[in-house]
C-alpha cells in the first residue's frame, strides 16, 4: 500500500483551501459586501502579495512584447470575467451548485483546446461530455434555492466561471514554454484586477465598511488561503510530482466545497445534486480513461476546478511521461524572457 507523502498532504491542503473559498466567498457576499467590492478588494492585496513573492524568487517580471498582449487577454478572461461571473453566480445560487457544476471545468477545457485545434477528441470523450453536462442538469434541476429562476442564473453564471477559467487554462499553456507560474500568475493576477476594480468601482462608492469581524475575517482568509498559499503549495506540489498526480487532487474538490457548504451554511443538498456531481465526476473519470487524445501542438492545458487556483499545471515541451497518463517535466521550464 502507497504511502501518503507530504506532496500528498500539501495537494490535499490545497484543495481544502480552495474548496473552503466558496464557503467563505458565500459568507462575506450575504453578511455586507458588495460581490464586485469583495473580489476588487482580495485581488488587490492577493497580487500585491503574490507578486512580491515572485520577485523575490525571479527578480524580474520581464516579459516578451508579443506575448504581453496573450497575458492580457488571458487576464481579461481568467480574473475579470471568471470573476464576475463567480461572485454574481454565489450571490444567485447556493455555494453547493456553484461547486458541483465547476466541477465540469475539465470538460470544457478539452472543448476549448478542440476548437482551439490543439486537441483532436474521440467519441468516448463525447459519451463523457455528454455525461458531465446531464450531471449539471441535475444540479440545476436539484438546487432550487432563492427560486427556480434566480437557481438557473446562478448555474449559468457558474458555466460561465467554469468556460473562462478552462479558456484561460488554454490561452496561457503556449507562454509555459519560456516563463515560470510564478511569473505568469503574477502579471494576470495584476492585469486582471485593473478591470476588475474598474467594474467595482460603483459598487466601492456605495460599500459600507462597518462590517462585522467575521467579515473581514473571509477577506483575510480569501487573500491569504485561495490567493496566496495554495498557489505556492500547487506550484510545489506539481513540480514534484507532475500535473496528472496533482489533478487527481482537484477534480474532488467540488465535494469537499459541497461538504463545507452543507456544514458551515447549512446549505440544503438534495439527492439530484448529488447524483448530478457524481456524474460530473463520472464524465471526467471516463474522459481520462478514454486512452491518450491525439495532441496537434505540445501545449497540454491542465486545468483545476475552480476560480483562484492556478491554471497553469501545464507540460512544457520537454517532458517526460508520468504514471497516469500524465506528463512530468524534466526540468523547470526555462526562462527565455531576457
Amino acid at each position: 500500500m502507497r504511502r501518503i507523502s507530504t506532496v500528498d498532504l500539501m495537494l490535499l491542503l490545497t484543495v481544502l483551501l480552495w474548496a473552503l473559498n466558496f464557503t467563505v466567498t458565500k459568507y462575506a457576499i450575504e453578511h455586507g459586501f458588495h460581490p464586485l467590492v469583495y473580489s476588487t478588494i482580495r485581488y488587490a492585496f492577493g497580487a500585491t502579495i503574490f507578486a512580491g513573492i515572485t520577485y523575490r524568487r525571479e527578480g524580474s517580471f520581464a516579459v516578451r512584447r508579443r506575448d504581453v498582449v496573450l497575458l492580457a487577454g488571458a487576464a481579461a478572461v481568467g480574473i475579470w470575467l471568471n470573476q464576475v461571473s463567480y461572485v454574481y453566480a454565489l450571490s444567485f445560487t447556493t455555494a453547493t451548485t456553484v461547486a458541483l457544476v465547476l466541477g465540469a471545468t475539465p470538460i470544457f477545457a478539452a472543448l476549448i483546446a478542440r476548437a482551439a485545434g490543439l486537441e483532436r477528441l474521440g467519441a468516448q470523450f463525447w459519451a463523457a461530455s455528454a455525461v458531465s453536462f446531464a450531471g449539471v442538469a441535475l444540479i440545476a434541476a436539484g438546487g432550487t434555492g432563492g427560486g427556480v429562476s434566480a437557481s438557473l442564473k446562478g448555474v449559468g453564471l457558474s458555466l460561465a466561471t467554469a468556460a473562462s477559467w478552462a479558456a484561460y487554462s488554454v490561452a496561457v499553456a503556449p507562454l509555459m514554454r519560456r516563463y515560470s507560474p510564478y511569473r505568469i500568475s503574477a502579471i494576470v493576477l495584476v492585469l486582471g484586477w485593473i478591470p476588475l476594480a474598474i467594474t467595482g468601482a460603483k459598487q466601492m462608492t456605495e460599500q459600507s465598511f462597518d462590517l462585522g469581524w467575521l467579515a473581514w475575517v473571509c477577506v483575510i482568509y480569501g487573500v491569504l488561503g485561495p490567493l496566496v498559499l495554495t498557489n505556492v503549495l500547487w506550484f510545489k506540489s506539481v513540480d514534484r510530482v507532475g500535473p496528472s498526480h496533482a489533478t487527481l487532487f482537484a477534480n474532488i474538490q467540488p465535494f469537499f466545497a459541497a461538504i463545507f457548504a452543507v456544514v458551515l451554511l447549512s446549505e440544503p443538498l438534495s439527492a439530484l445534486q448529488v447524483v448530478g456531481g457524481l456524474a460530473v465526476l463520472a464524465g471526467i473519470g471516463i474522459s481520462r480513461l478514454s486512452g491518450p487524445r491525439v495532441r496537434l501542438g505540445r501545449r497540454v492545458p491542465v486545468p483545476t476546478t475552480a476560480p483562484d487556483t492556478p491554471a497553469v499545471a501545464v507540460a512544457p515541451r520537454d517532458a517526460a511521461p508520468h504514471p497516469g497518463g500524465g506528463v512530468r517535466p524534466k526540468e523547470p521550464v526555462r526562462d527565455d524572457s531576457r
